[in-house]
């Protein structure tokens, strides 16, 4: 990855941005009224645009940039303020007071709306393999300031931490959170202007057994994975798919009982 500024960046940008290329350990290039799209071709890799109002990740397989924006979470937090159902909520059984690890965090969509669902009471960890991702996520968790309080204190809550899942079970207590999420890439893509800029910067290693026995070992009460309806997973993986007749993708379940 490279990092540099929009072209009217001032001197203030210009500084977080070269504070940041030392954090990541990567090279600064100064934009110079090059094209990111020249600059990603040139040095064959992703760019990290930092501009007055937002950072943005452009991949060198895409024109279109990741940056962070709530998504769905606006509609869905909104909704579950109104007490009206969230699919993925119910599928987490999520209430007042419960500790998630989210371990595919993404754009965090989902990561927002389980920690309005647990309340300041509940704990949401999110992990993600793209470290650039991450820091961009993170930033906006912190700095976003468009909707309803309760939208903005559950972004607030989450815990940000750039990790392959994979690896990081491993190091987690027995027990230690109430609800193990996991949302892969999704072997049959489905239509979302949301994830589309994410997709070729996102991490493709799949889901694995090893990965749902330690989150078997970590949740005290539920593994939850979330994918395409025709996916494989489910049944591969043991987990109790949620038919839902409308939608293109579907929960499955892993109840913490059914392991005794």
């Amino acid at each position: 990855m490279i990092i540099t500024t929009s072209q009217r960046a001032g001197t203030a940008v210009k500084e977080k941005a070269a504070l940041l290329a030392e954090t990541f350990r990567v090279p600064f290039v100064e934009r110079k009224k090059q094209p990111v799209k020249k600059l990603a071709a040139f040095y064959q890799c992703p760019v990290l645009l930092l501009s007055e109002e937002r950072m943005e990740l452009y991949s060198e397989k895409s024109s279109t940039p990741f940056f962070f924006h709530p998504g769905s979470a606006m509609f869905r937090v909104k909704r579950l303020i109104k007490n009206e159902q969230d699919a993925f909520v119910q599928a987490c059984g999520l209430h007042t007071g419960m500790t998630v690890l989210d371990c595919t965090m993404g754009p965090a969509a989902d990561s927002i709306t389980a920690s309005a669902a647990v309340g300041e009471l509940g704990f949401v960890q999110s992990l993600e393999a793209n470290p650039a991702v991450a820091w961009i996520v993170k930033e906006g968790l912190k700095t976003w300031i468009d909707g309803p309080d309760p939208l903005i204190q559950a972004m607030r809550r989450i815990k940000v931490e750039a990790a392959d899942y994979h690896s990081y079970l491993q190091t987690v207590p027995d027990c230690a959170f109430d609800v193990v999420y996991f949302d892969p890439m999704f072997e049959e893509a489905v239509e979302s202007s949301g994830i589309a800029p994410l997709r070729p910067l996102a991490s493709y290693s799949d889901l694995t057994m090893d990965a749902v026995n330690e989150a078997k070992r970590i949740a005290k009460k539920r593994v939850v994975l979330k994918d395409h309806f025709r996916s494989e997973r489910f049944a591969k993986f043991g987990f109790n798919q949620l038919i839902r007749k409308t939608a293109a993708f579907h929960f499955g379940t892993i109840e913490k009982e059914e392991l005794r």
